[in-house]
């Protein structure tokens, strides 16, 4: 590998923001030792170009990847083809980072050969500009994966890992969808062994844009995405736990409370509809059935997430409407409070 870490900067119309991302990793010390690939998802505004300007610019750091619309997960993919670094991680196109931190990170990667590497973050209120610090300090001294997983579940915007682990593994994520990110997280960890955590904010992740895939807007309209994904990291979950050794046990676990919690984000999304929605309802159902087909394993570790799709099931669904008119009123009486 020729550079010590390589970003991927999944970009699809980001022109907004982009001048941005690119100028917070400039600092002179490491431009040798990093690649920013901007892979351009078929924008139709200026984001290649501003992506080209940077590579006119600094030509042995950042380099444009053009090709065909295929959503967050394409990027990735090709990232992950084409990248040069020991290190691999992923800052969206609306995103930046924290400069004087991420060069400090730069310079301990050069000294550090664990598979996973955790950062803490700053999630960033885009009209307000408020930080939220988001800490992993419970990792400090952890140095293996079946440490980390007793204590702490690292978002994407947290996490580096090395190259090679993707690569070797053949790691790829859903394309032509919305939330992968967890596809991301969990694919490689059957093999990740070693951990690394540095206490530095990199990641400076921007909130409130009221488009974005994560607000309930944007689930709704998303919902195929995120069911999808649910059920193909179900069938993950699955394989990984027939397969597992026994000292694996922590790391199965790992994986299966996280697809347990996007179970209950997409009950929640089944949830935001009206009680008297009867279209919502049997989307619900056939949701819940089908995961049960898929991971009975799933299945049931979601119903510690979520109490209220505990309840649906034992009235199998005959509660409906009573249930979900009175976890509205709970939620907008928590809301007012």
């Amino acid at each position: 590998m020729s550079k010590i870490l390589s970003v991927v900067i999944p970009s699809y119309n980001v022109e907004k923001y982009l001048e941005q991302t690119l100028q917070s990793f400039i600092a002179e010390s490491i431009m040798e030792d990093i690649e920013v690939l901007i892979v351009d998802d078929g924008s139709k505004d200026l984001t290649a170009t501003i992506g080209k300007k940077y590579e006119e610019m600094y030509p042995n750091s950042f380099r444009v990847i053009s090709k065909e619309n295929g959503g967050h997960g394409s990027t990735i993919n090709r990232g992950i083809q084409e990248c040069k670094g020991k290190y691999f991680k992923v800052v969206d196109g609306d995103d930046w980072v924290n400069t004087a931190d991420f060069q400090k990170l730069v310079e301990k990667l050069k000294e550090c050969d664990a598979d996973y590497v955790v950062t803490n973050y700053y999630e960033v209120n885009d009209q307000t500009g408020e930080k939220t610090a988001k800490k992993y300090e419970q990792l400090e001294g952890k140095k293996t994966f079946d440490e980390l997983v007793r204590v702490a579940q690292p978002a994407m915007h947290a996490v580096v890992f090395k190259s090679s682990i993707l690569k070797d593994n053949q790691i790829r994520l859903d394309e032509h969808c919305f939330y992968v990110d967890v596809e991301y997280i969990l694919y490689p960890v059957p093999y990740v062994k070693t951990v690394a955590y540095f206490e530095l904010y990199v990641y400076m992740y921007r909130l409130a844009v009221a488009t974005q895939s994560v607000s309930m807007q944007g689930f709704r309209k998303h919902i195929q995405n995120h069911i999808d994904v649910i059920m193909h990291l179900s069938e993950f979950a699955e394989r990984y736990k027939n397969e597992a050794n026994e000292e694996d046990q922590d790391k199965v676990y790992f994986v299966g409370k996280r697809i347990a919690q996007m179970v209950k984000d997409q009950s929640a999304i089944f949830m935001s509809y009206s009680a008297d929605d009867k279209v919502a309802k049997e989307k619900f159902i056939q949701f819940d059935q089908k995961l049960k087909k898929t991971s009975e394993w799933i299945y049931q570790l979601s119903n510690k997430e979520s109490g209220m799709l505990k309840l649906l099931r034992l009235t199998k669904f005959r509660g409906y409407r009573w249930i979900i008119k009175n976890g509205q009123k709970r939620n907008m009486k928590n809301e007012i409070c």
